[in-house]
């Protein structure tokens, strides 16, 4: 079997960031983007209740944003380091200022967990909106000093 995109990556001298992880479809247009918050195999990591939290967060908002037509994925990585963001028709510009925008929300918001009840999330329970806030906050200003011409490993 052939090496999969993401395990071609250097883990060791990956740094915290936004990047485009590979371009796939006709054209190139869909594209994958490492939105990585932590560095890998430091010992530091997103909480599995953070991460669940900020993935029923970033995944609402970004498809209620200005950009929603382009989005066509928010998850998490396995490895509890950051999130993948897949977009259709978005250059690099449009993929940062939505990340950018979803993390300031995500930093700011106080309400109800969108989805996070029984009938709508196979784990409801696990979730932790104070740890999540605080991730978005500490992702802000390593987004914030970003332009699209860094969007690159």
């Amino acid at each position: 079997m052939e090496r999969i995109a993401s395990f071609c990556v250097d883990h060791t001298t990956l740094r915290r960031g936004m990047y485009l992880s590979r371009r796939d479809g006709p054209e190139g247009g869909i594209l994958t983007w490492d939105i990585r918050m932590k560095k890998p195999n430091r010992g530091q990591y997103l909480s599995p209740a953070a991460a669940h939290t900020l993935e029923h967060l970033f995944a609402t908002w970004a498809r209620n944003s200005r950009w929603s037509a382009n989005v066509v994925y928010v998850g998490p990585m396995g490895c509890l380091t950051g999130f993948y963001l897949v977009t259709v028709g978005l250059d690099a510009a449009g993929a940062l200022a939505l990340a950018q925008g979803a993390f300031t929300w995500m930093a700011e918001y106080d309400g109800p967990i969108p989805g996070a009840s029984e009938r709508e999330c196979g784990n409801y329970r696990m979730m932790d909106p104070a740890a999540a806030r605080l991730e978005a906050a500490a992702m802000l200003p390593v987004l914030d000093a970003l332009t699209a011409d860094d969007l690159h490993y």
